[in-house]
């Protein structure tokens, strides 16, 4: 595993293009493009402003910034340098912006969520969408990019609206058996839209393309309900994260619930491999060390070496008491994530909140628990391979297969504390981000792989 030098960065901006070929990133008011083989800068451009957020075009020849505060948003081009495009909302504010699946038109949504205003960079055409949702997860694209759903709030009530991306005409519009819709999400086959309720109640509509009910999933009532959704990337199931500390798969078939995944303090099957992350400092001859020490000798002697050891079981995880009587309680399944392959599941308990739990999707069991010294802030799946990246916010990152688990240390000076990471396409590197840096992660190909 190799490390690139540490670029700077500014609000955690750092995405690879989809193509694989170029990695942008935002430094203030600058756009940075760099090549992915190389890091050198193949294009720097200006903002007007604060970047405050970045995004590619599918075909990755464009890429936009949005600069929240002013309203605008500007894009530009990689084929063309000198051509860009400024879209200014004016008075109407912004606080959301995203392509559409065609690379060509650009969404904004003003402040509020009065409207949707749809730009087309070709025609320069505009077009308006109303009474858009202000919710966690308001727009969803199939995933071969022909539909667009989005979630609507008109005369207190919810709505959800079909429209076909080539031209924005509206296909189906339809009510929904929902007090306050949280997030929508398609199935990655385009098939199923999934529709969450508020947290308050428990509640998961699924439709088909043509706006009928499908099924209603309802675990229990009177209680805070769903936290997280995921899709399996075959559509086949769909995991659902809940506050009571639960994840439930639903099948693709019937819709029912075929497991149920419990997040318990204490592990103790003994059928299941738990993994703890130790912390030691190296030690020091004393009589050796020069004063005053050299650079390496003086970092080793305040650095602390981390491994993962096996756990005896039954083994006890920390965790934290939630503050019940406030709003959004640290308690719940919300983060979860299926494997490329289909075969895991990823879930962190947020009250659980070091530990991550990797379950075997073709057993319907827990596999392997990983407890961390420090509470998990992001875990992603290699996009080719069952390989999950970790990071812990500090200068270390974790790395799981069925292998085994590896935890390693980041070989940069100063305070580089891991709180994101994006993976590039092929699976072969990541770019590790902290709150002013990023590093790109070269990792080795399988033996098998390269063979």
């Amino acid at each position: 595993m190799n490390f690139s030098e540490c670029f700077k960065l500014s609000g955690q901006l750092c995405k690879f293009s989809p193509d694989g070929k170029c990695l942008a990133s935002g430094v203030q008011y600058r756009l940075v493009v760099r090549s992915t083989e190389t890091l050198q800068i193949l294009q720097l451009f200006t903002c007007l402003d604060q970047i405050q957020h970045i995004e590619w075009s599918s075909d990755s020849l464009f890429i936009l910034c949005a600069m929240y505060k002013r309203g605008v948003v500007q894009v530009w081009s990689l084929e063309q340098p000198d051509w860009h495009c400024k879209i200014d909302e004016g008075s109407a504010g912004l606080v959301a912006s995203c392509w559409s699946p065609d690379g060509r038109h650009i969404l904004n949504t003003t402040e509020f969520h009065l409207r949707i205003t749809v730009w087309s960079l070709c025609t320069k055409s505009v077009s308006y969408i109303k009474y858009p949702k202000a919710c966690q997860q308001g727009i969803a694209f199939t995933k071969d990019g022909r539909y667009m759903a989005l979630a609507e709030r008109r005369d207190c009530k919810d709505y959800i609206s079909l429209f076909v991306c080539s031209d924005w005409q509206l296909l189906r519009h339809f009510d929904t058996e929902t007090q306050d819709i949280a997030g929508i999400e398609w199935a990655p086959n385009g098939c199923v839209l999934a529709v969450w309720d508020t947290c308050l109640e428990y509640k998961i509509l699924l439709y088909s393309l043509d706006g009928r009910l499908l099924s209603t999933y309802r675990a229990y009532e009177w209680s805070l309900g769903v936290k997280s959704v995921s899709w399996s990337p075959s559509s086949q199931f769909l995991a659902i994260g809940s506050y009571d500390e639960k994840v439930r798969i639903l099948n693709h078939v019937t819709w029912k619930k075929i497991a149920e995944f419990e997040h318990p303090v204490t592990v103790a099957s003994p059928r299941i491999v738990a993994y703890k992350e130790t912390e030691k400092s190296p030690a020091v001859e004393m009589d050796k060390l020069l004063f005053p020490p050299s650079k390496s000798v003086a970092s080793s002697l305040f650095s602390t070496k981390s491994k993962y050891e096996i756990a005896q079981l039954p083994v006890s995880l920390h965790h934290v008491k939630p503050a019940v009587d406030r709003a959004n309680p640290r308690i719940g399944v919300g983060m979860l994530a299926f494997s490329s392959d289909n075969c895991f599941l990823a879930t962190r308990n947020d009250n659980i909140p070091n530990t991550v739990w990797i379950w075997d999707m073709q057993k319907m069991k827990l596999f392997v628990v990983l407890e961390q010294l420090c509470a998990v802030q992001l875990f992603q799946w290699d996009p080719c391979r069952s390989r999950l990246a970790i990071c812990t916010a500090n200068s270390r990152v974790y790395l799981w297969s069925s292998a085994g688990c590896v935890s390693v240390q980041i070989p940069m000076e100063g305070d580089f504390q891991v709180v994101s990471l994006c993976w590039h396409s092929n699976g072969d590197s990541m770019a590790l981000i902290s709150k002013e840096n990023f590093c790109v992660c070269y990792l080795e190909r399988e033996a098998e792989e390269v063979k």
